[in-house]
Formats: structure tokens, sequence, C-alpha cells
């Protein structure tokens, strides 16, 4: 996962709200770029380690697999609603929001907001840990991203990056270039120097995962262990469809979003599996984060390692800044449509969003502060951003569904297409609702204790609006989510639930 970051040379969110003028401009290859890069980005590197901890060869193909053919079905269905609701350009949300009512769209941008935020303290954690291995000297203090010094420097980091992004950031897109480069290189480095040095023995080796060993977890359950980290590194998928307001042609936001999901796939793919030729699954499962770096380490030396890290540093740095303007862009395009408080719509005179920056900074410090006190700090942020997302993806399959079933937008269409996306759609919705579940319960109930609290902001909006707080639908759905909040309060307070 990274930002959605705009294209080198091409206007910010934030700029081309407030200069419509200017706002249509983005090409098919810029468009293309964007979704690339939204999508590679910190999670790319951390793909050996995660998936051999849970699986082998076998077990890897068979989930690129399933998340190749899932992940492009939510690609179709973010391709399809463009065309067919193109005045729904405000991003993943409005799609829940039409499809099913206020409060369901209130808590898919709720949840999308917060799935960015959980991902840019993320990123912290990682900056920490990596400059943990780059000087050993800082080890004791910063350790793997979850000691209160490293939480100390992380914070002041964030609010740094709020003073620069509330001055405005025609100055800073410049990064993007630079960030581009520094993630790129290095994993094209990677997949080079990992086919050089492969060793087809110790690939062999790798095959099983221990599935075929008496007491191995079984490969359905290999498989399922991955799930989170793939819809982790398939975030920004939704790019297009964020920034589809800004595209110089309509239908270039489909074909971006196909287009650069294909040559993400392929990047992934090689690299979670080339490295199986490097080193014992075992041994790339034990290997600290940035595992890209300890896999290239252990085939070209220390040099290999150091390079990744210093790129990775890099290009997060840059990402960050990146993902807290999306992140805010949510907030504020929310409250330009009402369904967020009006206070979040307000502009400095910069023309940046500076409330919506101001939160976004507030809970991304929250959330760090949160993972200070969970067993793995590096691996839940990552978990809990995938999580989060998944409810604005099925929402979004979902309401693709709805509309095809009820020829809504299919005026001019064929029966045959019609068909052909009801297909589509229903694969869509069936793979989101699948991950939700190999989520596990946790995770849904962590995140009903963010969008239960949450719900104040939403009702404050419907306060501005002069409107009834909720409607019979909306809650039943509240309640459901206080429910579940209660639930996970408990179970957390009372040690039945560990993070």
């Amino acid at each position: 996962m990274t930002s959605t970051a705009t294209a080198p040379g091409q206007a910010s969110p934030t700029d081309a709200a407030r200069r419509p003028s200017r706002a249509a401009s983005l090409s098919l290859p810029a468009l293309t770029a964007m979704v690339v890069g939204s999508m590679v980005g910190a999670g790319v590197f951390q793909l050996p380690s995660r998936f051999a901890s849970q699986t082998g060869v076998y077990g890897a193909a068979i989930a690129w697999t399933i998340a190749g053919l899932g992940m492009l079905s939510l690609a179709f269905v973010f391709q399809k609603l463009a065309i067919r609701k193109p005045t729904l350009d405000n991003g993943v949300y409005v799609y829940a929001r039409e499809g099913f009512g206020d409060y369901p769209g209130f808590l898919s941008a709720f949840g999308f907001w917060a799935s960015a935020c959980a991902g840019n303290a993320f990123y912290w954690v990682l900056i920490m840990t990596t400059l943990s291995q780059l000087f050993p000297g800082l080890a004791p203090y910063l350790g793997e991203g979850d000691t209160w010094p490293a939480f100390a420097l992380s914070t002041a980091a964030i609010w740094g990056f709020f003073l620069l992004v509330r001055r405005g950031v025609e100055q800073a897109t410049g990064i993007n270039a630079v960030v581009t480069v520094a993630k790129l290189v290095p994993l094209a480095l990677f997949l080079v120097l990992a086919v050089v040095y492969f060793d087809m023995d110790v690939f062999v080796g790798n095959l099983t995962g221990g599935y075929d060993l008496p007491g191995g977890p079984s490969l359905f359950a290999q498989v399922q262990g991955t799930m989170l980290v793939t819809v982790f590194v398939f975030l920004g998928i939704e790019g297009a469809s964020v920034y589809s307001r800004y595209a110089r042609r309509r239908r270039d936001v489909g074909r971006a979003t196909v287009l650069g999901f294909t040559s993400v796939l392929a990047l992934f793919a090689s690299i979670s599996i080339l490295a199986y030729g490097i080193l014992p699954r075992a041994e790339i499962a034990a290997l600290a984060q940035p595992s890209i770096g300890g896999v290239l380490e252990a085939a070209v030396g220390p040099w290999g390692g150091t390079f990744i890290r210093i790129g990775l540093i890099v290009s997060v740095l840059g990402a960050y800044l990146a993902w807290q303007l999306l992140a805010a862009d949510v907030l504020f395009a929310a409250a330009k449509d009402r369904d967020m408080p009006r206070h979040l719509a307000r502009t400095n005179g910069r023309g940046v969003p500076q409330n919506a920056v101001l939160w976004t900074s507030a809970l991304v410090t929250a959330i760090l502060f949160a993972v200070q006190f969970v067993d793995d700090a590096l691996d839940f942020s990552l978990d809990l951003t995938a999580a989060l997302a998944l409810a604005p993806f099925a929402l979004a399959s979902a309401y693709a569904l709805k509309i095809a079933v009820r020829r809504d937008g299919y005026d001019d269409v064929a029966p045959r297409t019609r068909v052909v996306e009801i297909v589509v759609a229903a694969v869509s919705t069936v793979y989101t609702l699948f991950l939700v579940w190999a989520a596990g319960y946790v995770f849904v109930l962590l995140a009903c204790l963010l969008l239960a609290p949450g719900t104040l902001l939403y009702l404050r909006a419907r306060r501005e609006r002069g409107e009834p707080a909720l409607t019979r639908s909306g809650r039943a759905t509240f309640l459901v989510v206080v429910a579940l909040a209660l639930v996970g309060a408990g179970l957390l307070a009372t040690g039945a639930v560990q993070v």
C-alpha cells in the first residue's frame, strides 16, 4: 500500500479542488501511473516474510490467484461504476450511500478514512524499525517501532507534516518523482538479483509450506492466512475512482484501473514467490521487516539490505505525505456532500482543508499510541488497515450488483453485457465478504470500536442539515455497530482477546 499519489506534474486533490478549471487534466498514462503508484508501496517490502510465515510456494500461488481474480473483479466493478454512474465521483464511499442509505454511506467514508489513517500509523512503525536496522545504535531506543521513544519521534514527525501540508502542497508534490524512483528501482534490483541467485533446491524445499507434514496446517489454512496482506498491498485499487473527477476522459478511469492492476499483480506475485528460491521458508519468516532487504542481503551481502532500506524510507516518507492528502480528501469530499460536519469542508487561505488534515493527523497519532500496546505493532497496523477497507469495498461491489440487477444505468446496454457485469459484481461481492470472514471477528470488533464513536460526526452532520438523526434502517445498523463495539470492548477488557 501507498498513497493514491498524483502523477508527477499533476495537481494534488487539494489543488484540483481549489482550481476546478484545471481539474480534468489527467490523461490515461497519468491515471495508470497513479493507480500503479497507489498500490506499489510499503506493503510490497513486507511480502516475503508475511507469506513465508503462513505458506509455501503452492499456497502463495493459490493465494495470488484468488487475490488476483477477486481484486480484478473489484477493479472491473470500479470501472463499470465509473461508466454507469458518472456523477458519483467523490470516491468509494458514495456508492454505499447511494445504494444503501446515508448512514451506511457515512460508515463507508469513516471506515475508508480510518483505514488510511491506520496505514499512516503503519508507515511510522515501519520507518522506526527500518532505522533500527540501518543504525544499530538506535535499536535499543526505536526497537521495532513499538517503543515510547519511537512513538515520540513519530508523533513529532506527524505534526511536522501537518504544518507542511497546511502551508500548501504545491512545493511538496514534486516529491512524487523521487518517491517513484525510490520504490521502483530497489524492487527492480530485487527481481533481477533474485533471478540471478535463484536456487532450485531451496525453492523445491519450500513448495508445500508444511501441509504434507503430520500436524501441519492445511493448504486452505495457509492460504487464508495470507488474505489480509494481499488486501493491504492492493489498497489503492480504488485510486482511479477516488480521483475520477480529475480524468480528462471518463472512459480512461476504468482502463487505468485495470492496466495498473495487472502490472502490479505480476510484480507482487513475482517478489513473493522468487524469495522462496533464496532462503528456506523458516528463515524468510524469521526475517525482520522490511523482509525484502533481508532476502537480498542473504543473496548479495549487507549492501543489498542497506540499499533496500534506504529506498524504503525515502518512499514511505513521500507516501505518507500523499496518504495524508488522500485521507484528508475523503473527509473533505464527504463534508462537501454534507455527509460529515461542515467544518471539515473549510479551507484556509492557501486552499488546504486544514480541519480535515488536523483530524487526520490526530487519528494517526491515536492509532500509533494504541499500537504500542499490541504484541506486533507492525503486523497489527497492517492488518487493521486492510480490515477497515473491506466494508467500503464490499458495499461498492454490492451496489454494482444492485444497479445491474435493477437495470439502473443500463438503458442502452446489451443484455449480454449486463449479464456479464452481474456476474463480475457478484464475484466481487462474494470475494470481499470472504475477506471479511478471513480477517476474523477480532478486526470486525475493532472496526466497530472506531465506527461507534465516529457516528457522533454523522449525527452532527444530520443536525446541521436539519434532518432526523437516524432513519429506521439507520437505527438498526447503528445498534448492530454499537453492540459489536461493546462486545469488542468487553473482550479486550477481560483479556479474552489479545491483540
